[in-house]
């Protein structure tokens, strides 16, 4: 059986998913800064790229010259992603307790500088997209076959420098860029078509030249089997709308602006431990 049919492997990457969610609540009281909305609800596509098997990378070996890159753009969502890398083996989980400390490598917002795994230093909202076009356009340039993969949020997707880097993926048909819209439909106070309305979204990003699929954001074999097909056309970057809820595991959390920013508490943390069936082990 195929490993992206597999159930066992299905129910695994779950449960990893669920364990970076809390992971990254965990790491969001002891600072008592973050994004918890967005942690979850990037949870299950941090979870299929690092540990379904669909980033080419090496732990042992950051920089490995032929590794795939990938950018976080919603570098806000830092608690999911480093709990992602831990989960891989970048560094020791339990550096993610120092989240935020003073001199810590794990800051507010990803630093390549400090952090194994970190490609580009991401925080500034519509920046991630530019810079993932230059690497693959770069990639190109050098006759090199790895690929680039960026994680947008759908808020971040009103900042006009995406569209211009979309423009220029699509004139040099960047087929090694892969962009993966975190579509949660919430952004900083309020629901994404009450700031500034964004559908149709697929068409837009078909407009600008890209050949686009739909998925269920917290459907990791659905993501797998997607991600597994890149590039979706040839000749063409690829852009996967996943389709998530904010706050997505947590009850309490879901479907809430409040919780794009919110922090939890300790009574908090224990009911989403409770919700998502597993325990912080760092």
């Amino acid at each position: 059986m195929p490993e992206a049919a597999n159930p066992e492997h299905a129910a695994r990457l779950k449960a990893q998913a669920n364990w970076i969610r809390l992971s990254a609540m965990t790491m969001t009281n002891h600072a008592q800064l973050g994004h918890t909305g967005g942690d979850l609800s990037s949870a299950d596509i941090l979870a299929t790229l690092y540990l379904g098997g669909i980033l080419r990378v090496d732990p042992q070996q950051p920089r490995w010259p032929q590794r795939d890159r990938f950018i976080l753009s919603k570098g806000h969502c830092s608690g999911a992603f480093y709990s992602a890398l831990a989960l891989k083996g970048f560094f020791p989980r339990d550096q993610l307790k120092t989240f935020m400390d003073p001199l810590s490598m794990l800051n507010g917002h990803p630093d390549r500088n400090k952090l194994p795994g970190v490609e580009a230093n991401t925080g500034p909202l519509g920046h991630g997209l530019p810079i993932s076009v230059g690497a693959a356009l770069g990639a190109r340039m050098r006759g090199e076959t790895w690929r680039v993969f960026v994680l947008t949020g759908d808020g971040e997707l009103q900042e006009g420098s995406n569209w211009e880097a979309a423009m220029t993926a699509q004139h040099y048909g960047l087929e090694n860029l892969v962009v993966i819209v975190d579509r949660n439909r919430i952004q900083q106070g309020d629901f994404t078509e009450k700031t500034l309305k964004m559908e149709p979204l697929a068409d837009r990003w078909r407009a600008f030249g890209f050949a686009v699929v739909e998925a269920d954001g917290h459907d990791c074999k659905a993501l797998r089997d997607r991600l597994s097909r890149v590039p979706f056309e040839a000749g063409k970057p690829s852009c996967l709308i996943a389709n998530t809820v904010k706050g997505k595991g947590v009850s309490f959390a879901e479907n809430q602006p409040a919780w794009h920013h919110g922090v939890p508490t300790r009574e908090h943390l224990a009911a989403a431990a409770s919700e998502l069936g597993v325990e912080v082990d760092w």
